[in-house]
């Protein structure tokens, strides 16, 4: 937006640069900035940033699956996949990381807003379990299951399969089954082992 103005574009980046330096604007990326404090309002949403540093991109794994309550812990950096070139970025609002899925499984996301005129794409839990099981290297067993303590009433093991059957993956399939039948025993009571 910058260099739509009178300013010649040259100049506006030294400009920008000085502000960098002097801690008036934090750098994101390459041509993406955000005022430093106290200079902005308020801080963005680290979900909205995620958002912007990469497109197209979603807010996934354990990022998303904390941000709907579906495991018990918070993740100190925002993870979203894209269907770019992985990558991480470690700002002064945050880190940022991308992990790259295909095409055919760039889907299962809602446009949520974060804050106030800020919003981000952040994919369902069910898809967002289904990314973790896919990006996570070898067999997804039943104690990897366990280890996430994820809340049996945020997972709907129903569109959990049916996500899992859309993505065609064998690996998918039965991890997908397999946290059916665990969550499907939590909600139960029964000790699962």
């Amino acid at each position: 937006m910058l260099l739509a103005g009178p300013d010649p574009p040259s100049e506006v980046r030294r400009q920008l640069s000085r502000w960098v330096a002097a801690g008036k604007v934090i750098q994101l990326r390459r041509g993406l900035y955000a005022l430093a404090a106290p200079f902005a309002r308020a801080a963005p949403n680290p979900l909205a940033i995620a958002a912007r540093i990469r497109k197209p991109s979603c807010v996934s794994l354990q990022s998303a699956l904390s941000y709907h309550g579906a495991i018990p812990e918070s993740t100190p950096a925002v993870t979203s996949v894209t269907t770019g070139r992985p990558g991480r970025f470690e700002t002064g609002l945050g880190d940022f990381h991308y992990r790259h899925v295909g095409p055919s499984l760039f889907w299962g996301y809602r446009e949520v807003e974060v804050a106030q005129d800020e919003s981000a794409y952040i994919a369902l839990p069910e898809k967002a379990l289904l990314d973790l099981f896919y990006l996570t290297p070898g067999a997804v067993g039943p104690a990897f299951v366990r280890e996430l303590r994820l809340a049996p009433d945020t997972i709907d093991a129903h569109r959990l399969q049916q996500f899992a059957a859309r993505a065609a993956k064998p690996k998918l399939i039965r991890a997908a089954a397999l946290t059916a039948r665990i969550l499907r025993r939590e909600k139960k009571g029964e000790k699962v082992v």
